[in-house]
């Protein structure tokens, strides 16, 4: 079968090296998903879960008992008190923007306390000229850069003190398209904490994409008003086909409602679709398929820097999302590794990535990605924005087995090149 794949056995022996280095750390993980597989069963059997709740609804969508269900679950594994878990939303940034709508009134100040948002905000907000942005409405934005890898807590309170219009601090997890660090649960809650005494009434929303079940806490267990993230990454654990989630305050959910639906409805509307399985069984099999992403990022970690590539984070560093950084400095290398990540995927292995104008982007990506769902980005992927330092962004993985023979792929195409 190897030979099939056209793998050779100088990859297939370093990957069985480095899996014996890194065994301690598997079991690291391991614990971690074992304690996140408890908190979705907890949550499924409290709210007596059964299969009446898998049917669906069209049209309005009134007394749909599923998707109400499924909100009540994730509010649990949030421990928050309301949630909103919609196949309306397109994507993650879908649900972002309206977050923001919801949140912001003409004369506000959004700050960004993680630097600039990613690339797909940038419209949003209206750092990039659209009438439709958050500033053709007098939305105003500012932001605060990290430092080190840490909040800026000096300029932080700086903006707080002298701008009595800041109504939404938004925090990025991940780190995007940026080569900054993504940030710790730990730091979140350190942050958060000093904002709060400052002025309790700022709603802090955290961008959560990319990093949920990665450790045993999520943002709202340690203070955030607001989280927000996307279906077909992590929390729909490569079977959910769409959908983003909104969970927090159940004021503030109630003003997201209402600007996905409209007011005066807000929840009570929203039709399944025949969706509630799919985002159920996701949602049960998301703790393991974020451990096999985890294990197949620390593994790439491990042997990318073992032949001389600059990684981020390093294979023992402790991880906030599932995103592993290859830094290749070399335009070539950058194309050729993600076109070996798209020759080991499930569908369309036969097609070579080139960089291209994606919407939404300012530069050319080229992104490999052959998913069952398109975009999803739990499954298998590479990606990366044609521009300096020419960053691969890996992240996915449904098997940590899948993941390894992309690698051992990857590994050969890049041993051939050098």
């Amino acid at each position: 079968m190897f030979e099939n794949l056209k793998i050779s056995h100088e990859s297939q022996k370093i990957v069985n090296e480095s899996e014996q280095k890194l065994k301690n750390i598997y079991q690291e993980l391991d614990n971690i998903c074992d304690y996140n597989s408890m908190k979705v069963l907890n949550a499924f059997n409290k709210n007596n879960l059964n299969e009446s709740h898998f049917n669906s609804t069209t049209g309005y969508g009134y007394n749909d008992e599923g998707r109400d269900v499924i909100e009540k679950i994730y509010a649990d594994i949030f421990n928050t008190e309301d949630a909103l878990v919609r196949s309306q939303f397109i994507s993650g940034s879908h649900a972002l923007t309206v977050c923001l709508f919801a949140l912001l009134r003409p004369e506000d100040t959004l700050l960004s306390i993680t630097g600039k948002p990613y690339d797909t905000l940038d419209e949003v907000i209206g750092l990039v000229d659209n009438p439709s942005s958050l500033k053709s409405f007098n939305i105003n934005y500012d932001q605060v850069d990290l430092i080190n890898n840490d909040f800026n807590y000096e300029e932080i309170a700086d903006k707080i003190k002298n701008n009595p219009h800041i109504k939404v601090i938004e925090i990025q997890r991940s780190k995007g398209y940026s080569t900054r660090k993504s940030l710790s649960i730990s730091k979140i809650a350190q942050v958060i904490t000093f904002i709060k005494k400052l002025n309790p009434n700022i709603v802090i929303m955290v961008d959560n994409c990319y990093c949920e079940f990665v450790s045993k806490q999520e943002p709202t267990e340690v203070g955030a008003d607001v989280v927000v993230g996307s279906l077909i990454k992590n929390l729909g654990g490569g079977i959910t086909p769409n959908g983003a989630y909104i969970v927090g305050k159940k004021d503030l959910i109630k003003l997201c409602s209402e600007r996905l639906n409209l007011p005066g409805e807000g929840k009570e509307v929203g039709p399944s679709l025949n969706m509630n399985k799919s985002i159920l069984q996701g949602l049960f099999m998301a703790p393991s398929v974020v451990n096999s992403a985890l294990k197949t990022a620390v593994l790439t970690s491990y042997i990318m820097e073992k032949l001389g590539f600059d990684v981020e984070p390093k294979y023992n560093e402790e991880r906030a999302d599932i995103v592993q950084n290859i830094i290749f400095h070399d335009q070539e290398k950058l194309i050729k590794y993600c076109a070996a990540i798209q020759s080991s995927s499930p569908i369309d292995s036969n097609v070579t990535p080139v960089p291209w104008d994606m919407p939404g982007y300012q530069d050319q990506v080229i992104m490999a990605s052959g998913s069952f769902t398109q975009g999803s980005s739990i499954e298998l992927s590479c990606d990366g924005p044609i521009r300096e330092p020419y960053i691969a962004y890996q992240q996915g993985s449904l098997t940590y087995s899948y993941g390894k023979i992309a690698l051992m792929k990857a590994i050969d195409t890049l041993i051939e090149n050098k």
